[in-house]
């Protein structure tokens, strides 16, 4: 048997390569002969510079940085030559002009301003910022990257991207014209003016932004309604962040000059919403920036569909699997690739019944296992996954 092992990570419990060591420790131990391929996932959150580092034979770079809360955390960047990118995946980012020797940069967004760098009681969009991405993207440029590619899964952050790009040269000023400096949602209403003071976003090499989410930046179905809930933000202050939200939107437009009669356009594109709007901000900002399917860019990297082709029986998993993972989360995408014929077993830690018999109704060979006691509170669930996980995994392959 042939298995193909692609994990998502488990949100504040273990990461995608963990997940898939847990689960190869239980094939073999149920099935010794069993061949194995292992594929971590990634969304473009935590563990995406290792994971690419690892695959392509990069080196990984960690570098001291302001955490989302300003308190010193690692960022972390792959640097990559470009030759040693899969033709797909290069073709994917469309970057003209690069020698196969120059280097492109793996930058992983959650290891900056990640919900992971946090504790639940620091969980606070309000107070939260992407100013450590800024960092960390032009810390990748200045070691010499003639590219970034930006993932921006596990965001902490819900401020318009204007963090990171005070990094990067622009300035915000109140009505006194008095610079407000470290930026976070809560000092929006302070702002007045939006300017630059740095001609380094002018000359910046070319953009990537690996993401799979299409929520627009503002409405129901946009950042702050949507993500701004899982990142502690209060029910009641859903109204006043998404005002915010708004303001600095049309300021960040304004300032690169985009006509005001098309800014709701561009602030309901499909992407712009994703990771509290930081998309959004590189897209404007940078002169040559652009969204990829983070999905399919990874997956062309790790050669994801011949491990399906491949395999007779594939695992996959994530921590909540629920209606959120149909955007284009790793295991709902690596599902789709592998199509209606082949076993697929998920494992979560708790699962949204609708969401797994829409699917079952769609993919008959899928099968979704619920590994936490659902009367464990959370924080022994997210300590029991390695072991919950490795039952399940065990249960399952005896079962079948």
């Amino acid at each position: 048997m042939h298995y193909l092992l692609a994990f998502d990570k488990f949100k504040s419990a273990i990461t995608s390569d963990q997940a898939c060591s847990i689960a190869k420790e239980a094939i073999l131990e149920s099935d010794p002969g069993a061949t194995i391929s292992i594929c971590p996932l990634t969304d473009g959150g935590e563990g995406f510079a290792s994971i690419i580092a690892s695959v392509l034979d990069g080196s990984l770079h960690e570098v001291e940085v302001p955490g989302p809360r300003f308190v010193p955390t690692s960022g972390k960047f792959a640097l990559v030559e470009a030759g040693k990118i899969p033709g797909p995946a290069l073709s994917r980012l469309e970057l003209p002009g690069l020698n196969s020797s120059d280097r492109v940069a793996f930058v992983e967004m959650a290891s900056a301003s990640g919900y992971e760098c946090l504790s639940d009681e620091e969980r606070d969009p309000w107070e939260t910022t992407t100013y450590g991405t800024g960092v960390l993207i032009k810390e990748a440029v200045d070691a010499g990257a003639k590219a970034v590619v930006l993932g921006i899964g596990g965001s902490a952050t819900n401020d318009c991207g204007a963090g990171a790009l005070e990094a990067l040269g622009v300035a915000y000023y109140d009505r006194e014209l008095q610079e407000v400096t470290d930026m976070t949602p809560g000092k929006f209403k302070l702002i007045n003016t939006v300017g630059s003071t740095s001609h380094l976003i002018d000359t910046f090499p070319p953009v990537r932004i690996a993401c799979d989410v299409t929520n627009p930046l503002l409405g129901e179905n946009g950042a702050t309604h949507v993500f701004g809930p899982q990142k502690g933000l209060k029910q009641e202050d859903l109204v006043n962040m998404e005002r915010n939200m708004r303001k600095m939107g049309s300021r960040l437009l304004g300032l690169y000059g985009r006509n005001p009669a098309d800014w709701d356009n561009l602030m309901a594109e499909p992407g712009s919403g994703a990771a509290g709007g930081i998309g959004f901000a590189l897209r404007h900002a940078l002169p040559d920036s652009s969204f990829v399917e983070g999905f399919q860019l990874v997956s062309e990297i790790l050669n994801l569909s011949d491990g399906v082709s491949k395999a007779d029986c594939i695992l996959t998993g994530e921590g909540r699997f629920d209606k959120s993972s149909l955007a284009g989360k790793g295991p709902f995408s690596l599902l789709v690739l592998t199509g209606q014929e082949k076993p697929v077993n998920l494992f979560c830690g708790s699962a949204d019944p609708e969401t797994v018999s829409q699917l079952s109704s769609i993919y008959p060979n899928l099968k979704v296992s619920e590994i936490s006691d659902p009367g464990w509170p959370l924080d022994k669930s997210l300590r029991e996954t390695p072991n919950t996980l490795k039952i399940a995994v065990l249960d399952s392959n005896k079962a079948s």
